[in-house]
């Protein structure tokens, strides 16, 4: 499997031969090769600040020559006006590599800004917010990366690092029971360690895994926070708890508040508006 860096270079190589391709003719044509010079990150929205150290990997693997200085971290409250970095290389490079950035930039700062405003309505509460496996192709590890810097806590990054047995892995395995032990059966064979969460629609489910046992959290889908309340308190700390399904801005305080232990939202990653910013010449 491939590590984080491994395939945050791949994504930048194939980004660059998407947008490159042969060759930036309109900067090949009126820009001299050997010609300098500086441009900055200038912020024009208010948000949270996200992918400033992806941006570094953006400049270095296009060109090792240009150098950066960084103003403002990644996770860090911004506003109309500031100066996140200023880049200094070759105007040629700065030309070709300031879409990409601020594609990824843009994206990561709208999903940290959006988690941001999740995280700050569950204050005083004990409840975690949670992403999904709802993203970009391609970009998840960028997209989960913004959302810890947001202050958000990652699921599982896919398929591969947690068992989540959801309600159609437990239909098409003829019931809880059945998909929870053959869940352990499978991970005996293999020799796997994972944690496993089970999904449950109504309080039959939610009592046919407490008979069964053998996970590690239960994910309560499309409960009412008055169900939600009343399906913690029979759990009682057993173990942990998610609430899943339709939660919105307006919405998520009152989960919070029945003492779930997580709130998994797939609209922090999959209908994120980006951060406005601009790369321009200074």
């Amino acid at each position: 499997m491939l590590s984080v860096d491994q395939l945050e270079d791949k994504l930048i190589d194939l980004a660059f031969a998407e947008d490159i391709g042969d060759g930036d003719h309109t900067t090949l044509c009126c820009i001299p090769e050997d010609a300098m010079g500086k441009s900055h990150l200038l912020i024009k929205e208010e948000g949270i600040l996200a992918g400033i150290e992806v941006a570094k990997k953006v400049f270095d693997r296009f060109d090792p020559t240009m150098q950066v200085e960084v103003l403002i971290e990644d996770g860090t409250h911004v506003k109309p006006g500031d100066i996140a970095m200023i880049v200094t290389g070759k105007i040629r490079s700065l030309l070709q590599t300031e879409r990409l950035m601020l594609n990824i930039m843009q994206r990561m700062s709208g999903i940290a800004t959006m988690t941001n405003r999740y995280v700050r309505l569950l204050e005083g509460t004990k409840t975690r917010v949670l992403d999904t496996r709802k993203t970009t192709p391609g970009l998840r590890m960028l997209e989960k990366q913004a959302v810890k810097i947001g202050g958000g806590t990652n699921h599982r990054i896919g398929l591969f690092d947690m068992i989540l047995l959801k309600d159609n892995h437990v239909d098409f395995a003829g019931g809880i029971a059945n998909a929870i032990n053959r869940c352990h059966a499978y991970l005996k064979e293999k020799g796997l360690d994972l944690k496993i969460e089970i999904e449950v629609r109504n309080f039959d489910e939610l009592q046919q895994v407490l008979d069964c046992g053998g996970v590690d959290r239960i994910m309560l889908d499309n409960f009412t926070p008055e169900d939600t309340k009343k399906a913690v308190d029979i759990i009682a700390g057993r173990y942990e708890t998610e609430s899943s399904g339709g939660i919105t801005f307006e919405t998520i305080r009152s989960y919070a508040e029945q003492g779930v232990d997580f709130v998994s939202v797939g609209a922090l990653t999959h209908s994120v508006k980006g951060l406005d910013m601009s790369f321009k010449a200074c």
